[in-house]
């Protein structure tokens, strides 16, 4: 029986421009459909694929102990496009993987534009295709493919607003008052152990601060209002409401961080900026992304010690996201229950995160070459990251009852994390208490390496991972 080799990708972010890749290296033929420059989007900036929005950071690239890490890892041993792209831009970020935006995005579209399997097309779609297709249109589908969905599913999309975190100039910082150093003084893979400009604050200023966060100019919802916010990206103002301390504990901890100038007095609060390209000009305001008007940003933000004349590249913002009840919606292998043609990747699917997206683009891409070309393919042990993220994505959170009722538990945006792997036995699950937290995050790392490493050699999967007992087949 023939098979069919063309497939249409929606969406050239990082999930379609992974999908893409993946399946042209397979001998697919592809068409990559992406909408920019005809029709750009509130927080586009490029018509570059791949282009990165909110961050340049691709979080945590420790594998030993971090899910995210280990996520970047299984990605690199599959071949990633976007890892790739990554670690040839990878600019200084202590023990994070963070990039130069605009090398990476020239890296991904080089290598897309010149692969003898896929051509790209610029154009907004706005009908969902009736043969095989991977719809990659991201957090910001546009108003006319998501009533496709809709229609199709039988389901409006639901929907949470994003914020983005402001750029400023590095030579406008005041390097008199910041200095330059990692938390803890951790060089990471690509950094020197002094990665991070950090602009110190008293218990004065920073009391001052939070009072002008608070009562500072917001851009409205406009007509949204019960839109909830994605808790992995919250605005720093609405943090600041939560509590006058939750910034102090969370992206202005002062923990792990010296002022050489006067090292005897430890600061009450301390604000990092993460180099954001690779000539070092540009400086990402890390954990600030902010909803507050840009004159507002202004002067708030230049309370700051050492920001006191700072220049904005680039000043944060909001856009509403939207996601689809995957759990719902989409089988075990990514295809639209209603319409197995389709497949869905990225964040359109309810995952958050660079990488995840591109996960789930390498396994849309996978899935299809499989169904494509008739071939059997085992989805990853829910005891990998992949897996985990999969099981997540496509229902492993529910309960069977949940299952059974169809209705499932409230379906949020989320991270690849420890929470998403099945609980190690007792063995793992012991060691002394101070280092019970580190020890359980080593061990699953360990496991999820030993179960990548046998899933991608063919050998059976582990007898306490029944998601990954079922092949996928034409």
């Amino acid at each position: 029986m023939s098979r069919m080799t063309q497939i249409n990708i929606i969406g050239g972010g990082l999930a379609g421009s992974e999908a893409a890749f993946q399946l042209a290296e397979a001998g697919m033929t592809v068409v990559l459909h992406e909408m920019r420059p005809v029709r750009t989007t509130e927080a586009h900036k490029t018509d570059g694929l791949a282009e990165l929005v909110c961050s340049n950071s691709f979080r945590s690239d420790d594998a030993q102990n971090s899910a995210v890490g280990l996520i970047h890892q299984e990605l690199r041993d599959m071949g990633s496009l976007i890892m790739e792209a990554a670690d040839r831009n990878q600019v200084p970020a202590g023990g994070a993987l963070a990039v130069d935006r605009d090398g990476f995005s020239a890296v991904v579209t080089e290598r897309l534009s010149q692969h003898p399997n896929i051509t790209i097309s610029r154009e907004e779609v706005t009908k969902l295709p009736q043969t095989m297709a991977i719809v990659a249109t991201g957090p910001l589908t546009s108003k006319a493919l998501a009533a496709e969905i809709a229609a199709l599913t039988g389901a409006d999309a639901l929907a949470f607003f994003d914020a983005i975190a402001p750029i400023v100039y590095r030579e406008s910082v005041d390097m008199d008052v910041a200095w330059f150093q990692s938390r803890y003084d951790k060089p990471g893979p690509g950094g020197t152990g002094a990665d991070y400009l950090n602009c110190p604050m008293s218990r004065d200023q920073y009391e001052a601060f939070i009072d002008a966060l608070i009562a500072s100019d917001r851009v409205p919802f406009k007509g949204f209002e019960d839109t909830p916010y994605f808790d992995g990206c919250l605005p720093i103002e609405v943090m600041a409401e939560r509590g006058r301390e939750t910034l102090r504990h969370g992206p202005m901890k002062p923990v792990g961080l010296t002022n050489p100038r006067d090292p005897q007095v430890k600061p009450y609060a301390i604000v990092q900026l993460r180099q954001d390209n690779a000539l070092g000009t540009l400086y990402n305001m890390v954990g600030f992304q902010t909803k507050l008007r840009y004159g507002a940003q202004g002067d708030v933000f230049r309370m700051i010690p050492g920001l006191e004349k700072a220049e904005f590249a680039r000043l944060g913002g909001l856009h509403r996201n939207t996601y689809i009840e995957s759990p719902r919606l989409l089988d075990p292998t990514l295809r639209l229950k209603a319409s197995p043609n389709l497949r869905f990747a990225g964040q359109v699917t309810g995952c958050e995160g660079y990488v995840e997206a591109t996960a789930t683009g390498m396994l849309a891409a996978r899935f299809a070459a499989a169904e494509m070309t008739g071939a059997a393919l085992v989805p990853p042990p829910a005891t990998t990251a992949l897996g985990a993220l999969l099981g997540h994505i496509t229902g492993g959170h529910l309960t069977e009852e949940a299952a059974e009722a169809g209705k499932p538990r409230s379906y949020q945006p989320m991270n690849v994390n420890f929470g998403l792997f099945p609980e190690l036995d007792e063995t793992a699950k012991r060691g002394r208490r101070g280092a019970r937290k580190q020890a359980r995050k080593v061990a699953y790392c360990e496991r999820a390496r030993e179960d990548f490493a046998a899933w991608r050699a063919g050998a059976p999967p582990s007898a306490d991972v029944a998601d990954a007992k079922d092949t996928v087949t034409a």
